[in-house]
């Protein structure tokens, strides 16, 4: 007899994002702020891209987001989509982990995006990276490394 399946029709998710970690399901997420209609939340759904869904921050200056895995994690690779459709600037992330329930931090990537809007508002990074037994994430965030009074956003992040 043969064995078959029907399979459904519909958008497929690119292999990557299947191999994605569930936040949701692995981890307590504390944000340092966001505005109401931009939550933290929409760094982990599925609308990405330009003109994706983003977290905005409530406030102007650095932000702070960490991620407390539930059970310490291995992670190969981290992605990360930033948009700005509103003002020039450069945002620098700093992304690091930690091995000890989040007593000390280990820099993994350091990034800068600049943003010329209505040109260059988009920027997508992937990386590789090795890194075991992460019990937490940090990533913080300086909107402006010019020291204008705007709000961090992200768009995406992605943990393999």
């Amino acid at each position: 007899m043969l064995r078959k399946y029907i399979l459904a029709k519909g958008p497929t998710v690119p292999a990557s994002r299947r191999e994605e970690k569930d936040i949701a399901a692995l981890a307590i997420v504390w944000v340092s702020s966001e505005t109401a209609e931009h939550p933290i939340d929409h760094v982990f759904d599925p609308q990405r891209g330009p003109g994706g869904s983003r977290w905005v921050a409530a406030e102007p200056g650095e932000q702070v987001l960490i991620l407390a895995f539930d059970i310490a994690q291995t992670i190969h690779r981290i992605g990360l989509e930033v948009e700005e459709r509103e003002v020039s600037r450069t945002q620098e992330l700093v992304l690091s982990v930690s091995s000890d329930s989040g007593q000390t931090y280990r820099e993994l990537r350091r990034q800068e995006y600049t943003f010329s809007p209505p040109g260059t508002t988009f920027e997508r990074e992937e990386r590789g990276v090795t890194a075991e037994g992460i019990t937490h994430l940090q990533l913080r965030i300086t909107p402006d490394k010019g020291s204008k009074p705007c709000r961090a956003t992200l768009t995406s992040l992605g943990i393999q």
